[in-house]
């Protein structure tokens, strides 16, 4: 679960613009900032590939995923192994000898001097009938973790879709930001065409002039690294649902709707106690550790089995025949053994305090885990209401610089001011524009993750 906190980080790192050019020039400043929906009005393709669908890929596809999940059945073999013990054993045996020169036959218990065979044949069964209880414990104790092995995969499966909610988004945004990033180079190739044909005439300045061609080239490159930068998120998504990148396709914006709700970090902690599966998991490796200590005190007592036996041999140095020999030659027996414990070098008593041990290391990993959920739960309060409040301020600063730009517009094309004016009021109309888009996406994925504390997660 610390991988939460690494997500909300991942998205500053990628750059953001949601206006389009013909608005920053205009200076639009009712663009639509409220609940955050990434949903473009101009993309039309006939097929496109949901968050639901992808974390349905991944949940079906994903290696890591079906891996662990191995660990659960391994639980349900363990368990069914635990029963299987309470049935009889049972075993047959064959052994037949082919002889050369002296050797003593078991079945005449005389020396010959011939070559000859002799075989013995065996059957014998054991059923424990009393091991201190400990085989019933031991069908507890599996169980239990076989209840607990379920419960964390349940858990595996939550923690992979958030890893595709949080690819999702940042596909989805490294996408817009090289839309963005192309339009915004139009923008500059138009004011450099416009000073290239003054700078023939001699009505700009130099110093603009080959601002503006720099100005370009920065575009230029931008495009190119944040053409990198989509790959790369389009990778990382295509490895979580198994496919490669060309089969991902394009994606569907989520459209979120607020619901309305807000939680304090403490009803979150306590929902997040019951809906999480990982902290139920624990209360059932705590009851199975309890039960281990039982299974470990079950060596202390006497344990008690039946056993029976059917036995015959064959040698050829005697005239009757082969099934003759056998049935002449049947023995049956039935024996009941009794083993008491008296002196095992310390081991049963060893046994038990590593088994306790482990009782203690698991009560500690539930309270570390609460301790780092209240933690995160309160993290995950504090982050959506800020992103909240900060996307309120950053509407009235993008129409504010919006204004400063298209001002800083007008003047340059006028003549009556430079390129670093210019360009400085464009890159915080553009910085301000990044910093709500970003702060857009960081609510989303702070929604995203109060629903799964919450337990609301339903993709």
């Amino acid at each position: 679960m610390k991988r939460i906190y690494i997500y909300t980080t991942l998205c500053f790192l990628l750059s953001y613009v949601g206006a389009e050019a013909q608005q920053a020039e205009q200076g639009l400043s009712e663009r639509a900032m409220g609940t955050p929906t990434v949903a473009r009005s101009d993309d039309k393709q006939m097929t496109k590939r949901t968050l639901a669908e992808c974390i349905q890929l991944a949940v079906k596809a994903n290696p890591s995923l079906l891996q662990n999940e191995l660990d659960v059945k391994r639980a349900e073999v363990n368990l069914a192994q635990a029963k299987a013990n309470r049935l009889p054993n049972m075993n047959a045996n064959m052994n037949h000898v082919f002889s050369f020169g002296r050797f003593f036959d078991e079945s005449t218990k005389q020396y010959v001097n011939s070559n000859s065979e002799f075989g013995s044949y065996g059957i014998d069964a054991n059923i424990p009938l009393f091991r201190g209880l400990g085989l019933l414990y031991d069908i507890r104790m599996k169980a239990d973790a076989k209840s607990a092995s379920k419960l964390e995969f349940d858990s595996q499966i939550n923690a992979l879709r958030l890893d595709v909610i949080t690819c999702f988004i940042q596909v989805l945004t490294a996408k817009d930001v090289l839309k963005q990033s192309e339009m915004q180079t139009e923008v500059t190739k138009e004011q450099v065409n416009r000073a290239e044909a003054m700078h023939k005439e001699g009505a700009i300045s130099p110093g603009d002039y080959f601002d503006l061609k720099g100005q370009l080239a920065n575009d230029m490159n931008t495009i190119q690294n944040n053409r990198q930068l989509l790959y790369a998120y389009r990778v990382k998504l295509a490895n979580f649902l198994n496919i490669d990148e060309q089969q991902l396709g394009d994606l569907q914006p989520p459209e979120y709707v607020e619901d309305g709700r807000r939680l304090s970090s403490e009803q979150l902690f306590q929902l997040a106690t019951e809906a999480l599966p990982n902290i139920p998991a624990l209360d059932w490796r705590i009851k199975a550790a309890e039960k281990n200590i039982k299974v470990a005190k079950s060596a202390y007592w006497p344990s008690l089995s039946l056993g029976a036996g059917m036995n015959s041999n064959f040698s050829n140095t005697k005239t009757d025949k082969f099934w003759d020999q056998v049935n002449n030659n049947l023995g049956k027996s039935i024996s009941l053994g009794l083993s008491i414990p008296i002196f095992n070098r310390f081991q049963v008593l060893n046994q038990v305090k590593l088994a306790k041990l482990d009782l203690e290391s698991a009560k500690f990993r539930k309270e570390m885990e609460l301790n780092n959920l209240r933690a995160e739960t309160s993290k995950a309060v504090f982050n959506l209401e800020n992103a909240n409040n900060m996307i309120v301020q950053l509407r009235s600063q993008n129409e504010n610089y919006a204004e400063s730009f298209r001002i800083a517009k007008v003047v340059f094309e006028l003549g009556n001011s430079n390129s670093v004016i210019f360009l400085t009021a464009k890159n915080k109309f553009d910085n301000s524009q990044i910093q709500l888009v970003v702060k857009q996406y960081e609510w989303l994925l702070q929604k995203y993750i109060n629903d799964y504390y919450a337990g609301s997660l339903n993709l």
